[in-house]
Order: C-alpha cells, then sequence, then structure tokens
C-alpha cells in the first residue's frame, strides 16, 4: 500500500501576489467542503477554495487584516458528522486573538464572536453536530451551541492547551497541555483522566471514530497511540524531526502522520505501511492534516503555504484465488492466482470503496456500484444511484453497502434485497461504522448507536417475517465489535459479538422451531477482534499475547464443559504485537503483524467435520471422529448431535469425549417418547438452553411440564408466573407451586421475602384467621 501525493497550486493571483512580496506564508488551515473540494486559508487572510474537478483554487472570501486564522473546520450538515440534522453548511474559523467566526457555504459571516484572552489553538465541531468547542493558550477549554451562545466552560487552568479534539460519541474531549493528555468526560461529577505522553510538546491529537483510540505526535518525534483509558498501546521509533500533525481516517483502519518534508500512512495499530518524502520541492512541517468525508483523500497543509493532496494506492484484497489490486484512482487489477490471468478494470469515476470474496468484486465509485462475477469478469452489473459508498460486505448469499443516505442489501444480481430499518435508523446513519454491523449468511445485525448495548437481527431470508421488524438482542454493556456467523444452515445462525469489556458473548439467531430466544452466553474474555470461517461454524479470536479457536462456539455455547473441551488457545510471541485477523478463508487463518501477513492452519478434522455436519452426513461425521481422535472432535459432534436429536450419535460421542453424566441423561431422554414436546425440551436443557426448553414445552401446550421444569430449576418466578397465565387452562399448577415453595423455604428455615410470592402468603394468613 502507498501514498501517493500531489502539489496543488494556489491560483495565479495570489502566487503572483506571494512572490511581488517575497513572502510565504505557513498553510495551517485546510478542510474539506465536499469529497471534491477543499477550504484552505493561511496567514494572508484570504479564504482559497480548491477543487477536484477544475484543480485550480479561487478565492470565496478575504478575512479582516487583524484576524490571523489559526484552526478551521466544516460542519456539513446531512454529510457524516451531522447526524442527519437539518440546516445548510456552515465553516468554522478561529483566530489568534481570541476570536472564532462562523461562516454560511456562501462565506457570509453569521457570527463573530471574542471566546478567549489568547490565541484559540483548536476550534472543532462536534461529531453530533450540537455544538463546538474552542480551546485556546488562555488554558481554557469551552463548549458552545451551534448558533455561537456559550454553554460552559469545561477546562480552566494557566497551561497552554496545544490541541482538542471530540470523543467520536461527543461525550468527551481530548486535549493536551505541555507533555500530557488529559480527557475530560462531559458528564456530571466526571474526573479528568491525565497523563505523561511525550518527553517534549504534545504537538498533534486525532481521536479516532472506528477503533475508539488516540493518536498523538510531539517534539519528540515520535508518535504514539492510547486508548481511551489513557494506556499505551504503540509508540514509534523516533523520527528525525518533531511529528506535527496526525489524522485518523473517518473510513479505514487509517493514520497519517506528518512531520518536516514526510508524511507517513500507518496502521491505526501504529505500524508503517509507507511514507512519501518531499525532497524538491520542500514543503516544510504538515501543520494540518484533513482526510475528505469518504475517507480516499487527505488534504496537508505545511509550513512552506503549499497544499498537498494525498490518496491511497495499491490496496489489496486476497480472497481464495483472486486477488485484486488498486492501481490508479479508477482502475483495478483482478488477478486470478490459480490459472495466472489478470484483468485491468477501468472504471468512469474515482473508487471510492471496493471488496472481494466468494467468487465476487464490488466497486464502488462516487455514483455507481459495480458487480463483477469471476467467470464473468467483462459483463459487470452496474447498479446506480449509489452516492458516498462508505462500507462494502460481501457475504455468501448477498452483499451490504452502506452509503450516505442508508443501508442496502443486494443479491449478486444487483437486486435489492432488503433496506433495513430500525427506529432512529436514519439519524444514526452519518455515525455508523464496519465495526457496528455485519452481514451473515442469512442474518445482518446492525448496533444501535443510540444505545449500544442493543444489537438489531435482520432476517434475510426470502419471505421473513423480521426483514422490517428486526428482532431486539441487549447485551449489559456497551457492543464494541460484532460478527455475524458466514455458513451453516438456517438452523445454525450464530452471532458473537465483544462488549467493552472485552468479553465474548453467542446469541443463536433462531431455534429449531424457526423462533427467536434472547439467550445470549459468554465463552471468552480479554479479546479484541474476531472472525467467523467463511465455510463453517468456527470462531477466532485475538487476545493480547495469543489467539483462541472455538471449533463449537454456537451449539455449544450454553454448556460450559463443550466450550472448554472445543476451545485451543494458543500463544502469539512469534508473531509479534499488535496482531490482527486478516481473513478466515477454509481452514486458513491469515494474521497481519507489522504489515506482515501470518497464515495459520486450523484442525484440518474439525473443518471436515463441520463440511460433514452441515451436509447432514452423521456417519461420515463419527469416522472423522474416529480417526482424528481427538476430545474437540467428539465434543462438537456431541453438541450438534444433541441439539438435532440425533441421540445414538450423540451418546457415542460423549462418551468417547467422556462425559459420562451426559450419557447417563441422554439414556434417560431415550426412555421419552421419540420426538416429542418432553424429550426436545429434555434435550435442549441438556445443552443449557433453558429458555429454548421451556418454549418448546410451551409450543406443545405441554403447560404442566413447563411449569415442572422452572421448579426444577428452582426458577420460582418463572414457574409461578406460567401457573398465573394458565390458570384457567390449569387451576391445579398454582396450588401445586405455592406448595413447593412452602417446602423449599421451610427446608431452608427461611420466612418468605420474594415479593411475588407474598400477598399470597398474606392471603393465606389472612384466610387462616377468618377460620
Amino acid at each position: 500500500m502507498k501514498l501517493r501525493t500531489r502539489i496543488c497550486k494556489k491560483n495565479s493571483n495570489a502566487s503572483e501576489k506571494n512572490s511581488t512580496e517575497n513572502t510565504t506564508y505557513p498553510l495551517s488551515c485546510v478542510d474539506w467542503s465536499s469529497n471534491e473540494e477543499v477550504y484552505y486559508v493561511s496567514d494572508d487572510h484570504q479564504i482559497f477554495k480548491w477543487s477536484e474537478v477544475n484543480r485550480d483554487s479561487v478565492e470565496v472570501a478575504k478575512l479582516p487584516d487583524d484576524f490571523v486564522p489559526t484552526d478551521l473546520h466544516w460542519l456539513l450538515l446531512g454529510g457524516r458528522s451531522s447526524g442527519g440534522g437539518k440546516g445548510s453548511d456552515s465553516l468554522l474559523i478561529c483566530s489568534n486573538d481570541g476570536r472564532f467566526v462562523i461562516l454560511n457555504k456562501s462565506a457570509r459571516v453569521e457570527r463573530s464572536i471574542s471566546a478567549h484572552t489568547a490565541a484559540i489553538s483548536s476550534g472543532r465541531w462536534s461529531p453530533d453536530a450540537a455544538g463546538l468547542l474552542t480551546a485556546g493558550e488562555d488554558g481554557v477549554i469551552k463548549i458552545w451551541s451551534r448558533s455561537g451562545m456559550l454553554r460552559s466552560t469545561i477546562v480552566q487552568n494557566e497551561e497552554a492547551i496545544r490541541c482538542a479534539r471530540w470523543a467520536p460519541n461527543s461525550t468527551s474531549i481530548v486535549f493536551c497541555q505541555g507533555g500530557h493528555i488529559s480527557i475530560k468526560p462531559l458528564a456530571a461529577n466526571s474526573k479528568l483522566i491525565r497523563w505523561r505522553a511525550h518527553d517534549g510538546l504534545v504537538l498533534s491529537l486525532s481521536w479516532s471514530s472506528q477503533s475508539n483510540i488516540i493518536a498523538s505526535g510531539g517534539e519528540d518525534f515520535r508518535y504514539k497511540i492510547w486508548d481511551a483509558q489513557g494506556a499505551n498501546l504503540f509508540t514509534s521509533a523516533a523520527e528525525y524531526y518533531a511529528i506535527t500533525s496526525v489524522a485518523f481516517n473517518p473510513e479505514k483502519d487509517y493514520l497519517l502522520v506528518g512531520t518536516f518534508n514526510m508524511l507517513r500512512l500507518c496502521h491505526s495499530n501504529g505500524w508503517s505501511y509507507s511514507s512519501a518524502r518531499f525532497s524538491e520541492p520542500r514543503v516544510g512541517s504538515f501543520f494540518n492534516l484533513s482526510w475528505s468525508a469518504d475517507g480516499t483523500q487527505v488534504a496537508c497543509g505545511s509550513s512552506m503555504g503549499e497544499l498537498v493532496l494525498a490518496y491511497v494506492i495499491e490496496q489489496k484484497l486476497i480472497s481464495k484465488n483472486l486477488k485484486a489490486i488498486s492501481k490508479t484512482r479508477k482502475s483495478i487489477v483482478l488477478k486470478d492466482i490459480a490459472t495466472g490471468t489478470q484483468d485491468i478494470l477501468d472504471f468512469p469515476q474515482r473508487v471510492v470503496n471496493f471488496a472481494l470474496g466468494y467468487g465476487h468484486l464490488v466497486v464502488a465509485t462516487t455514483h455507481q456500484v459495480h458487480i463483477y462475477n469471476e467467470k464473468y469478469i467483462n459483463t459487470p452489473i452496474i447498479i446506480d444511484g449509489r452516492n458516498d459508498t462508505r462500507v462494502i460486505e460481501v457475504g455468501k448469499k448477498y452483499f451490504m453497502i452502506l452509503d450516505a443516505s442508508s443501508i442496502w442489501v443486494y443479491t449478486f444480481t444487483g437486486r435489492l434485497h432488503l433496506n433495513p430499518r430500525y427506529p432512529g435508523s436514519q439519524a444514526q446513519i452519518p455515525l455508523l461504522t464496519w465495526r457496528s454491523m455485519s452481514l451473515g449468511l442469512d442474518v445482518l445485525a446492525i448496533r444501535d448507536n443510540s444505545d449500544p448495548t442493543s444489537l438489531h437481527l435482520f432476517d434475510l431470508i426470502p419471505g421473513a417475517s423480521r426483514q422490517y421488524d428486526p428482532h431486539l438482542v441487549k447485551a449489559k454493556q456497551a457492543i464494541t465489535e460484532i460478527a455475524a456467523c458466514r455458513a451453516g444452515t438456517p438452523e445454525d445462525q450464530f452471532v458473537a459479538f465483544i462488549d467493552s469489556n472485552r468479553e465474548l458473548f453467542v446469541s443463536g439467531s433462531r431455534n429449531l422451531n424457526g423462533e427467536r430466544t434472547d439467550e445470549v452466553y459468554k465463552i471468552g474474555t480479554q479479546l479484541t477482534s474476531i472472525m467467523w470461517a467463511s465455510e463453517t461454524n468456527i470462531l477466532v479470536g485475538v487476545h493480547d499475547s495469543c489467539y483462541s479457536i472455538w471449533y463449537c462456539p454456537g451449539e455449544g455455547a450454553a454448556d460450559p464443559t463443550i466450550i472448554a473441551l472445543t476451545t485451543i488457545t494458543l500463544d502469539t510471541a512469534e508473531f509479534g504485537k499488535h496482531i490482527s485477523i486478516d481473513s478466515f478463508e477454509d481452514a486458513v487463518v491469515t494474521f497481519r503483524s507489522a504489515g506482515a501477513l501470518l497464515p495459520v492452519n486450523v484442525n484440518m478434522y474439525c473443518e471436515i467435520l463441520h463440511r460433514a455436519l452441515l451436509e447432514g452426513q452423521w456417519q461420515q461425521a463419527l469416522k472423522i471422529c474416529r480417526v482424528g481422535q481427538h476430545a474437540s472432535l467428539w465434543a462438537t459432534l456431541a453438541a450438534v448431535a444433541t441439539r438435532k436429536h440425533q441421540l445414538q450419535i450423540s451418546e457415542e460421542a460423549y462418551s468417547a469425549a467422556l462425559q459420562i453424566d451426559k450419557v447417563s441423561y441422554l439414556q434417560h431422554l431415550k426412555t421419552l417418547t421419540p420426538s416429542s414436546a418432553e424429550q426436545m425440551a429434555e434435550n435442549s436443557l441438556m445443552l443449557g438452553r433453558m429458555l429454548e426448553a421451556e418454549t418448546i414445552l410451551l409450543h406443545g401446550k405441554k403447560i404442566e411440564q413447563a411449569v415442572g421444569l422452572s421448579l426444577r430449576m428452582h426458577n420460582w418466578r418463572r414457574a409461578l408466573e406460567i401457573s398465573q397465565k394458565y390458570k384457567a387452562e390449569e387451576p391445579n399448577l398454582m396450588p401445586r407451586v405455592l406448595e413447593e415453595r412452602s417446602k423449599y423455604l421451610k427446608a431452608l428455615q427461611r420466612e418468605e421475602w420474594d415479593p411475588l410470592y407474598l400477598p399470597f402468603v398474606i392471603k393465606e394468613e389472612a384466610d387462616n384467621i377468618s377460620e
């Protein structure tokens, strides 16, 4: 991956004026007003607009002579940063005398406010477009409304503030003073987080909207990456000059670092892809870096007054035998590694995004989406009207794109399959990222940005009722990463997610009856990233210094014994630090560390076993387990067979895995009527799926057995709820529940304490007194 740069000249009048005066003004204020236009202003007080269309600069307005700009930021209403609000775009410009002005799209001054007693170092609109912050060299940070009314002063001390940025969710502000970085949450009575970051001054900050991490650059010639609690994640080697600017890409895991005469393109983990050096002409230090909203271009302002534009080329995607490489901004090379052939795909518009998988290449340009099948490269299917595509994810049956207006799920023939919506979805579109959604085989999972603990599941099976009425899954903590399984059958669809405590959970898409349950099971801790296999329900996850493979994360999620038997954890010391998962194709997991790709094979027998189970080949699955003779194989077979009610095979598998208690329980199941509701419920109960067992009994009108199940599990409240709900049909259930509860309390030698049961105790005492 490389960074290609272009120095954009100012207009001729400005160049002539500067050459006459023999003055070079540093260009420290740069930002995009759209994906094609850049606004910039320097100490010459002139606001210029550079256009990608005609590749020339025009003067937009002139600032007063006593107004020396220090920062510039566009608020694009209706775009990514707006949250879907109404109104016109606004330009914020700050000065070195403590003032800031708000201009409209036509460069007319809407407000001019004296905000600080010293120079304003940073002025930024909030990501939710609710207001703006100003940070000054007087050591004060203030928050203002969008119209320029002062809301609060959140930081006030004597040390100058060099840079300040919003958190992606607009609930905190990060700023730097001297060699320290501080995070100030906006919630009432919240504590300031402060730590020593660099040996010299901290010169620049950036807060990633993708990974919720912070990058900083300082006078000690290093750039560093931190988490939101101030823990150091990466420290670079020393450069030759101070790091004057850093900027995370808004759509991808890129970090751009600017120093004297050099730009460095890095992964968000810190390691470097490539660097672009400027020897002739010299451009000086880069004071400001601004990515376009679609993340494809970056505008850079330098100390020598040059406007530099850069974009990324030679992005590589690999899927099985196919490799796609972006050669230029309007062309992609598609190679078939197996046959050695290659095709050059040219596009009439700039390529914004592309994805590769399952024999298909999906390319998004500024206004179109092109779908290529590896067998018919010369006849792509073109979808018009998809503007500014930000995310593309390719699945086995469908592909999903997120653009500026909505989420769309298409078939590979170009037919629109689903346009998912949920309460408040349109307002959240600008804030969604690839980490907050996942496309599975038959499920689309989307995290609710207004409530990060909520997960919306859309059913992609044609004719499914949940296509437009998603099911809601609730987590206890905020969800940070989602992964929907990419293989299986309609009954074996699972969604895995990591919460803010880095704990891994699995939830089923639906049970064997086609109904959805709310059961969520914890199967791992301290995870940083996860990915499902492309063809089987095997899950891989990365920890800090190791990685884990779950060979049966779905069917065995409710049983800790099965999870323990089917989970393998391996050390990654030889891989290096900060590893991430690049792909999981068939039985090969590819990790990436410091730019290097590291392929690792999972257990081949388990991969073949899963394929046999997907096709229902039970005898073949038994042969595979007998050949492999590994506990994880037998435990995987046992869990799947139990879920599919293959009791004979399940008994043999549990016996081979030395799970004697489950073998005894299976022998009890055989005494029940085959395929009856009681047997299916007991089968689910053996896997630890209490809610699924109860649903099976209630669906089969086995009310007495459902109450008995709750009593066996000592789920007293649920037993009472069921008996009350079906009181008319089963009048004898309520006395039985109360009698069992009385025996339970007598054995504990305690009085009743449950509020649900207290009214019945009081009523019984009243009846005794009346008698």
